[in-house]
């Protein structure tokens, strides 16, 4: 069994926005500008998109619940081709690309026989931006940014005007009035379904988790191992599960995620996951996800905004990541103006879109009042290997990091949607 990688200028191509709905997607405008023209463009989201996965689980666990974007959890089960079981745990391995894992699948004895399967061989789509953040809330709540207003790892807080950011809730609103939406989660607890929740320990009551998995029973352990004991155990009682597992991200930011550690790390991933397959009880339907993809970041390639008088100009903040950056517009300016500059400036490493332009696009999905006034002005995803960063505010570190995402390209949009059932 192979899968047909594309080569690295496809999978770093942008492509067409992923919409928003319950059918599969069909053919839909072309909104990516010269000179981005993506050599995949085929129809992108719809039912096969991370905001599917959890109603389409709730419906194989016989409980189906709607969402704000999502109304049929039936069509979305048969889409993902997730069967009929009395428990379900799924998997979100943070980080962990379609492409990223196609193209190391040798290293993955389990994850390499459920890719004989043709069903699994078709990757889904993440939300934009491809952040953790932002595809956390989408998951958790079976909608979109839009309307969570979880829109990049910083962003405006709305209420003082100051940056904030949303994995610790630094300057944030508190998770439950910033995160308005019901989880899946809450909503399956609401209807007596057992649901629970396996990661670390100090996950347990952190914001992150308040704003994107609130209403499950949560169990912390401090090593993998115990998680997926304790995930595999939780299955004995029919409802949901959910497993996190973080090291794929957390190396491929430190190492990037063609090193040798990440590889590493995987391989240590798939034995994590064949062991869950070993321990679940009969009948448990597995489905393992990921946020986000990958990409290597290119030192040659990085644009510190904070060093070029035409990118600063008439910026009062930047948000975002070095992949997806978002400018706040100092007051009075004409947007539409600093976003032509920034076009001119980034030719050919950026796509540049106003505020307007890129909901219009429907690149957050639908969007709500709250979640307009936490958005950038001007939204800049990069392109290539191509980093966006700001030495004003930023850490050497954090501006230096060797593996990022976040970007609209194939390579970080495109994610696993893998199905087993224990037998």
């Amino acid at each position: 069994m192979s899968i047909d990688v594309p080569d690295l200028h496809t999978l770093l191509d942008f492509v067409p926005t992923a919409h928003y709905g319950d059918a599969l997607a069909t053919a839909q405008h072309m909104d990516v500008p010269a000179p981005f023209t993506p050599a995949c463009s085929q129809p992108r989201g719809g039912a096969l998109h991370i905001s599917s996965v959890l109603p389409a689980l709730s419906a194989a666990i016989g409980a189906p619940v709607e969402t704000a974007v999502h109304a049929d959890p039936a069509a979305l089960q048969r889409a993902l081709g997730i069967p009929q079981a009395r428990a379900a745990v799924v998997v979100l391995v943070d980080g962990l690309g379609y492409w990223n894992l196609a193209m190391r699948l040798a290293h993955a004895n389990y994850l390499r026989a459920l890719m004989k399967e043709p069903s699994n061989q078709r990757p889904i789509s993440t939300c934009a931006p491809s952040t953790t953040t932002a595809a956390m809330a989408t998951f958790g709540t079976g909608t979109c940014p839009g309307l969570t207003a979880m829109t990049g790892y910083t962003q405006r807080n709305a209420r003082t005007g100051e940056m904030s950011q949303l994995i610790q809730f630094r300057g944030a609103e508190p998770p439950e009035e910033l995160q308005h939406e019901p989880t899946v989660f809450e909503l399956l607890t609401g209807r007596g379904v057992r649901v629970t929740s396996v990661g670390l320990t100090r996950f347990k009551s952190s914001p992150l988790t308040r704003a994107t998995l609130r209403g499950a029973q949560y169990i912390g352990h401090d090593t993998p191992l115990a998680r997926v004991r304790a995930a595999a155990q939780s299955a004995q009682e029919p409802g949901l599960t959910y497993l996190y597992l973080r090291d794929v991200d957390k190396t491929g930011h430190a190492e990037g995620w063609e090193s040798e550690e990440w590889v590493a790390q995987f391989e240590k991933i798939d034995d994590q996951l064949d062991t869950l397959r070993r321990l679940a009880p009969r009948g448990t339907a597995i489905v393992v996800v990921a946020d986000h993809g990958m990409v290597a970041a290119d030192p040659s390639e990085r644009i510190d905004i904070a060093l070029d008088p035409r990118l600063t100009q008439d910026v009062a903040m930047v948000g975002g990541e070095p992949r997806s950056v978002m400018l706040y517009a100092d007051e009075g300016c004409d947007v539409g103006a600093l976003a032509e500059r920034w076009r001119t400036r980034l030719e050919g490493k950026a796509w540049v879109r106003t505020k307007d332009e890129a909901i219009e696009a429907g690149l957050f999905g639908p969007v709500s009042a709250h979640t307009r006034e936490v958005l950038g002005d001007v939204i800049v995803q990069a392109a290539r290997n191509v980093t966006l960063v700001d030495s004003r505010t930023q850490t050497e570190g954090a501006m230096g990091m060797p593996g990022v995402h976040g970007s609209q390209t194939m390579l970080e949009m495109d994610v696993p949607c893998i199905v087993d059932l224990v037998d």
